[in-house]
Protein backbone atom coordinates (compact mmCIF):
# COMPACT_ATOMS: atom_id res chain seq x y z
CA UNK A 1 0.00 0.00 0.00
CA UNK A 2 1.31 3.41 -0.96
CA UNK A 3 2.10 5.46 1.83
CA UNK A 4 0.11 8.61 2.33
CA UNK A 5 1.59 12.09 3.36
CA UNK A 6 -0.83 14.16 5.95
CA UNK A 7 -0.57 18.01 5.42
CA UNK A 8 -2.11 21.12 7.17
CA UNK A 9 -3.65 21.76 3.63
CA UNK A 10 -3.68 25.79 3.86
CA UNK A 11 -1.53 26.25 7.03
CA UNK A 12 -1.37 30.06 6.87
CA UNK A 13 1.97 31.58 5.48
CA UNK A 14 4.12 34.40 7.11
CA UNK A 15 3.03 37.66 5.72
CA UNK A 16 5.79 39.85 6.48
CA UNK A 17 7.61 37.70 3.78
CA UNK A 18 5.74 39.36 1.22
CA UNK A 19 7.33 41.72 0.02
CA UNK A 20 9.30 42.61 -3.40
CA UNK A 21 13.07 42.61 -3.42
CA UNK A 22 14.42 45.67 -3.63
CA UNK A 23 17.18 45.17 -6.73
CA UNK A 24 14.05 44.21 -8.86
CA UNK A 25 12.79 47.32 -11.01
CA UNK A 26 9.32 47.22 -12.63
CA UNK A 27 8.71 48.91 -15.66
CA UNK A 28 5.75 51.36 -15.13
CA UNK A 29 3.20 50.18 -17.73
CA UNK A 30 2.94 47.00 -19.61
CA UNK A 31 4.07 46.15 -22.65
CA UNK A 32 1.82 43.78 -24.03
CA UNK A 33 -1.88 44.24 -24.01
CA UNK A 34 -5.27 43.24 -25.51
CA UNK A 35 -5.16 46.59 -27.34
CA UNK A 36 -1.77 45.92 -29.22
CA UNK A 37 -3.63 42.90 -30.65
CA UNK A 38 -4.65 43.38 -34.20
CA UNK A 39 -7.30 40.69 -34.56
CA UNK A 40 -9.72 39.54 -31.56
CA UNK A 41 -8.44 39.71 -28.16
CA UNK A 42 -9.18 39.85 -24.45
CA UNK A 43 -6.58 38.84 -22.80
CA UNK A 44 -2.53 38.54 -23.38
CA UNK A 45 -0.53 36.87 -20.94
CA UNK A 46 1.67 34.06 -19.92
CA UNK A 47 4.40 34.80 -22.78
CA UNK A 48 7.63 33.12 -23.45
CA UNK A 49 10.18 35.19 -24.71
CA UNK A 50 13.56 34.80 -26.15
CA UNK A 51 16.38 37.63 -27.41
CA UNK A 52 17.96 36.29 -30.87
CA UNK A 53 20.46 38.84 -33.43
CA UNK A 54 19.45 41.22 -31.12
CA UNK A 55 15.89 40.76 -31.88
CA UNK A 56 13.23 40.17 -28.31
CA UNK A 57 10.65 37.26 -29.62
CA UNK A 58 7.71 36.87 -27.98
CA UNK A 59 5.25 34.26 -28.15
CA UNK A 60 1.93 35.08 -25.97
CA UNK A 61 -1.42 33.74 -25.00
CA UNK A 62 -4.36 35.03 -26.45
CA UNK A 63 -7.78 34.75 -24.86
CA UNK A 64 -10.11 35.64 -27.34
CA UNK A 65 -13.21 37.78 -26.22
CA UNK A 66 -13.95 41.13 -25.12
CA UNK A 67 -12.13 42.63 -22.03
CA UNK A 68 -14.53 45.13 -21.04
CA UNK A 69 -17.82 42.85 -21.24
CA UNK A 70 -15.88 40.10 -19.56
CA UNK A 71 -16.31 37.46 -22.03
CA UNK A 72 -14.08 34.65 -23.03
CA UNK A 73 -14.91 32.22 -25.84
CA UNK A 74 -11.17 30.59 -26.91
CA UNK A 75 -7.62 31.18 -26.72
CA UNK A 76 -4.21 30.75 -29.64
CA UNK A 77 -0.87 31.93 -29.51
CA UNK A 78 0.33 35.43 -30.70
CA UNK A 79 3.38 36.18 -32.22
CA UNK A 80 5.05 39.81 -31.14
CA UNK A 81 8.92 41.19 -32.50
CA UNK A 82 10.63 44.29 -30.37
CA UNK A 83 14.02 45.82 -31.44
CA UNK A 84 14.11 47.16 -27.33
CA UNK A 85 11.99 44.05 -25.57
CA UNK A 86 9.52 46.86 -24.28
CA UNK A 87 7.35 48.30 -27.47
CA UNK A 88 5.97 45.08 -29.73
CA UNK A 89 4.92 44.47 -32.69
CA UNK A 90 1.91 41.54 -33.19
CA UNK A 91 1.99 39.98 -36.12
CA UNK A 92 -1.42 40.34 -37.75
CA UNK A 93 -2.58 36.72 -37.27
CA UNK A 94 -2.39 34.07 -34.69
CA UNK A 95 0.93 31.60 -34.81
CA UNK A 96 0.04 28.25 -33.43
CA UNK A 97 -3.34 26.30 -32.43
CA UNK A 98 -4.34 22.79 -32.16
CA UNK A 99 -7.81 21.45 -31.70
CA UNK A 100 -9.59 18.08 -32.55
CA UNK A 101 -11.43 15.51 -31.01
CA UNK A 102 -9.20 15.45 -28.10
CA UNK A 103 -7.59 18.80 -27.74
CA UNK A 104 -9.69 21.44 -27.09
CA UNK A 105 -6.76 24.22 -26.65
CA UNK A 106 -3.17 25.36 -26.34
CA UNK A 107 -1.91 27.99 -23.92
CA UNK A 108 0.74 29.19 -21.57
CA UNK A 109 3.61 29.24 -24.10
CA UNK A 110 7.45 29.44 -23.20
CA UNK A 111 10.25 29.86 -25.95
CA UNK A 112 13.66 28.39 -26.33
CA UNK A 113 16.45 28.36 -29.09
CA UNK A 114 18.54 25.05 -29.33
CA UNK A 115 19.75 23.32 -32.90
CA UNK A 116 19.12 25.84 -35.58
CA UNK A 117 15.11 25.92 -34.51
CA UNK A 118 12.59 27.59 -32.64
CA UNK A 119 11.25 25.11 -29.70
CA UNK A 120 8.21 25.78 -27.91
CA UNK A 121 6.67 24.26 -25.02
CA UNK A 122 2.89 24.76 -24.23
CA UNK A 123 -0.36 23.32 -22.26
CA UNK A 124 -2.69 21.40 -24.23
CA UNK A 125 -6.12 20.78 -22.62
CA UNK A 126 -7.74 17.80 -23.44
CA UNK A 127 -10.78 15.41 -22.45
CA UNK A 128 -8.72 13.62 -20.42
CA UNK A 129 -6.72 16.58 -18.72
CA UNK A 130 -3.72 18.64 -19.36
CA UNK A 131 -1.12 17.65 -20.98
CA UNK A 132 2.47 19.54 -21.87
CA UNK A 133 3.89 19.91 -25.42
CA UNK A 134 6.46 20.52 -27.16
CA UNK A 135 6.94 21.83 -31.20
CA UNK A 136 9.69 22.98 -33.08
CA UNK A 137 10.04 25.78 -35.82
CA UNK A 138 12.15 27.25 -38.18
CA UNK A 139 9.79 29.69 -38.57
CA UNK A 140 7.67 30.58 -36.26
CA UNK A 141 4.78 29.98 -38.69
CA UNK A 142 4.64 26.49 -39.46
CA UNK A 143 5.71 23.82 -35.93
CA UNK A 144 6.06 20.40 -35.93
CA UNK A 145 4.94 18.95 -33.00
CA UNK A 146 7.34 16.69 -31.32
CA UNK A 147 5.86 15.55 -28.24
CA UNK A 148 2.63 15.51 -25.92
CA UNK A 149 3.20 14.25 -22.46
CA UNK A 150 -0.06 12.15 -20.39
CA UNK A 151 -2.01 13.92 -18.05
CA UNK A 152 -1.64 15.76 -15.79
CA UNK A 153 1.55 17.61 -16.39
CA UNK A 154 2.25 21.25 -17.53
CA UNK A 155 4.52 24.40 -16.97
CA UNK A 156 7.43 22.84 -19.02
CA UNK A 157 10.64 24.97 -19.66
CA UNK A 158 13.36 24.24 -21.33
CA UNK A 159 17.01 24.90 -20.31
CA UNK A 160 18.67 26.67 -23.12
CA UNK A 161 21.39 24.31 -23.44
CA UNK A 162 21.85 20.59 -23.69
CA UNK A 163 23.14 19.09 -20.02
CA UNK A 164 25.71 15.98 -20.11
CA UNK A 165 24.10 15.73 -23.87
CA UNK A 166 20.21 15.55 -23.21
CA UNK A 167 17.50 18.34 -23.57
CA UNK A 168 16.45 18.96 -19.77
CA UNK A 169 13.18 20.46 -19.32
CA UNK A 170 11.51 21.42 -15.67
CA UNK A 171 7.76 20.94 -15.53
CA UNK A 172 5.15 20.37 -12.92
CA UNK A 173 3.11 17.09 -12.34
CA UNK A 174 -0.50 17.50 -11.07
CA UNK A 175 -1.03 14.26 -8.95
CA UNK A 176 -3.98 13.92 -7.03
CA UNK A 177 -3.48 11.01 -4.84
CA UNK A 178 -1.13 11.08 -1.63
CA UNK A 179 -0.05 14.74 -1.81
CA UNK A 180 -3.74 16.30 -1.46
CA UNK A 181 -5.51 17.89 -4.69
CA UNK A 182 -3.27 20.91 -4.52
CA UNK A 183 0.47 19.96 -3.15
CA UNK A 184 2.17 20.14 -7.19
CA UNK A 185 5.91 20.41 -7.11
CA UNK A 186 8.66 20.83 -9.75
CA UNK A 187 9.93 18.44 -11.34
CA UNK A 188 12.70 17.92 -14.01
CA UNK A 189 13.57 15.25 -16.84
CA UNK A 190 15.66 14.53 -19.52
CA UNK A 191 15.39 13.23 -23.41
CA UNK A 192 17.85 12.62 -26.24
CA UNK A 193 15.63 14.16 -28.94
CA UNK A 194 12.65 16.57 -27.49
CA UNK A 195 10.03 13.39 -27.89
CA UNK A 196 10.72 10.78 -25.46
CA UNK A 197 11.34 12.03 -21.71
CA UNK A 198 12.30 9.98 -18.77
CA UNK A 199 15.12 10.08 -15.87
CA UNK A 200 12.94 12.18 -13.92
CA UNK A 201 13.65 14.08 -10.33
CA UNK A 202 11.91 15.87 -8.09
CA UNK A 203 13.81 19.53 -8.14
CA UNK A 204 11.66 21.62 -5.68
CA UNK A 205 8.73 20.91 -3.12
CA UNK A 206 5.97 22.78 -1.49
CA UNK A 207 7.47 22.16 1.60
CA UNK A 208 10.78 23.83 0.99
CA UNK A 209 9.02 26.98 -0.07
CA UNK A 210 8.48 29.24 2.82
CA UNK A 211 5.68 31.14 1.68
CA UNK A 212 4.06 28.77 -0.03
CA UNK A 213 0.71 26.47 1.06
CA UNK A 214 -0.42 25.50 -2.24
CA UNK A 215 1.67 24.53 -5.52
CA UNK A 216 5.02 25.81 -6.86
CA UNK A 217 6.17 24.94 -11.16
CA UNK A 218 8.50 26.26 -13.11
CA UNK A 219 8.19 30.02 -14.74
CA UNK A 220 11.29 30.40 -17.57
CA UNK A 221 13.93 29.09 -19.21
CA UNK A 222 16.88 28.98 -16.54
CA UNK A 223 19.56 31.89 -17.31
CA UNK A 224 23.24 30.24 -16.65
CA UNK A 225 25.93 31.70 -14.40
CA UNK A 226 29.44 30.99 -13.44
CA UNK A 227 27.64 30.03 -9.97
CA UNK A 228 24.65 28.21 -11.12
CA UNK A 229 21.50 28.05 -13.33
CA UNK A 230 19.30 31.12 -12.00
CA UNK A 231 15.72 29.67 -11.95
CA UNK A 232 12.46 31.91 -11.30
CA UNK A 233 9.42 29.49 -10.50
CA UNK A 234 5.28 30.38 -9.50
CA UNK A 235 4.63 29.92 -5.91
CA UNK A 236 1.12 29.67 -4.54
CA UNK A 237 -0.38 30.44 -1.34
CA UNK A 238 -4.12 29.82 -0.65
CA UNK A 239 -6.35 32.00 2.29
CA UNK A 240 -10.14 30.99 2.15
CA UNK A 241 -11.43 33.96 3.36
CA UNK A 242 -9.70 36.06 0.30
CA UNK A 243 -13.44 37.71 -1.87
CA UNK A 244 -13.05 38.61 -5.01
CA UNK A 245 -10.01 39.65 -6.79
CA UNK A 246 -10.88 39.84 -10.30
CA UNK A 247 -13.63 38.70 -12.78
CA UNK A 248 -14.50 35.78 -10.56
CA UNK A 249 -16.83 35.64 -7.17
CA UNK A 250 -13.84 34.74 -5.06
CA UNK A 251 -10.32 34.13 -6.29
CA UNK A 252 -8.77 32.88 -2.83
CA UNK A 253 -5.44 32.23 -4.93
CA UNK A 254 -1.92 34.99 -4.93
CA UNK A 255 0.75 34.01 -7.17
CA UNK A 256 4.32 35.43 -6.68
CA UNK A 257 7.33 35.44 -8.31
CA UNK A 258 10.17 32.56 -6.82
CA UNK A 259 14.16 32.58 -7.21
CA UNK A 260 16.12 29.92 -6.99
CA UNK A 261 19.52 28.36 -8.51
CA UNK A 262 20.34 25.23 -9.46
CA UNK A 263 23.72 23.24 -10.08
CA UNK A 264 24.75 24.23 -12.96
CA UNK A 265 26.17 19.77 -13.99
CA UNK A 266 23.07 18.30 -12.21
CA UNK A 267 20.31 20.72 -12.68
CA UNK A 268 17.94 18.73 -10.71
CA UNK A 269 20.62 19.98 -6.93
CA UNK A 270 19.06 23.39 -5.94
CA UNK A 271 22.28 25.05 -4.21
CA UNK A 272 20.28 28.37 -3.14
CA UNK A 273 17.00 29.82 -2.25
CA UNK A 274 15.55 33.39 -1.95
CA UNK A 275 13.43 32.61 1.68
CA UNK A 276 10.92 35.32 0.45
CA UNK A 277 9.67 36.17 -3.31
CA UNK A 278 11.66 37.89 -5.46
CA UNK A 279 8.44 39.82 -6.71
CA UNK A 280 4.67 39.67 -4.96
CA UNK A 281 1.30 41.59 -6.31
CA UNK A 282 1.55 45.36 -6.34
CA UNK A 283 0.13 48.09 -7.92
CA UNK A 284 -3.16 49.25 -10.19
CA UNK A 285 -1.54 46.40 -12.98
CA UNK A 286 -1.31 43.51 -10.70
CA UNK A 287 -4.24 44.19 -8.06
CA UNK A 288 -6.94 46.05 -9.38
CA UNK A 289 -7.13 45.37 -12.93
CA UNK A 290 -7.37 41.85 -14.68
CA UNK A 291 -9.49 38.39 -14.58
CA UNK A 292 -7.54 37.36 -11.70
CA UNK A 293 -5.86 39.98 -9.17
CA UNK A 294 -3.32 39.14 -7.36
CA UNK A 295 -1.41 36.88 -9.40
CA UNK A 296 2.09 37.31 -11.21
CA UNK A 297 3.34 34.51 -13.28
CA UNK A 298 6.89 34.36 -14.72
CA UNK A 299 7.27 33.48 -18.38
CA UNK A 300 10.51 35.26 -18.92
CA UNK A 301 13.95 35.34 -17.88
CA UNK A 302 16.90 37.00 -20.55
CA UNK A 303 20.48 37.79 -19.70
CA UNK A 304 21.07 41.33 -21.75
CA UNK A 305 24.34 41.55 -23.94
CA UNK A 306 26.06 43.63 -20.79
CA UNK A 307 26.21 40.54 -18.63
CA UNK A 308 24.75 42.53 -16.11
CA UNK A 309 21.24 42.94 -15.94
CA UNK A 310 18.30 40.37 -16.02
CA UNK A 311 15.22 40.95 -17.66
CA UNK A 312 12.02 39.12 -16.61
CA UNK A 313 8.59 39.18 -17.99
CA UNK A 314 5.77 38.13 -16.19
CA UNK A 315 1.85 38.20 -16.31
CA UNK A 316 -0.21 40.32 -14.07
CA UNK A 317 -3.84 39.77 -13.12
CA UNK A 318 -3.84 36.87 -16.12
CA UNK A 319 -4.60 39.61 -18.56
CA UNK A 320 -1.03 41.67 -19.37
CA UNK A 321 2.74 40.98 -19.79
CA UNK A 322 5.23 43.16 -17.66
CA UNK A 323 8.47 43.69 -17.56
CA UNK A 324 11.12 43.66 -14.55
CA UNK A 325 14.87 44.16 -14.57
CA UNK A 326 17.70 43.24 -11.27
CA UNK A 327 21.46 42.76 -11.90
CA UNK A 328 22.66 39.49 -11.86
CA UNK A 329 24.77 39.86 -8.68
CA UNK A 330 21.87 40.62 -7.00
CA UNK A 331 19.78 38.40 -7.82
CA UNK A 332 22.87 35.53 -7.31
CA UNK A 333 23.24 36.89 -3.69
CA UNK A 334 19.16 36.47 -2.73
CA UNK A 335 20.64 32.45 -3.50
CA UNK A 336 23.55 32.13 -1.95
CA UNK A 337 23.95 34.94 1.19
CA UNK A 338 22.76 34.04 4.54
CA UNK A 339 19.51 36.03 5.04
CA UNK A 340 19.66 38.24 8.17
Amino acid sequence: MCAMFSFDRYAPVDESLFTTEPCITRYPDPVLTHKDVPYRSALTFNAGVLKKDSKYIMVFRNDIGDFDKQILEGTNLGLAFSDDGIKWNVEPEPCFAMADDEIMRVYDPRISYMDGQYILCFAVDTKHGVCGGIAVSQDLKHFEVKHISVPENRNMVLFPEKINGNYVRLERPMPVYSRNAHRFDMWLSESPDLEFWGRSKLVLAVEDVPYCNDKIGPGAPPVKTDKGWLCIFHSVDVDLSRGKHGWEDAWRKRYVIGLALLDLNDPSKVIGMSKKPLMVPEGYWEMEQGYRTNALFPCGMLMEDDGKTVRIYYSAGDSVVRMATANVDDLLALCTEPRK
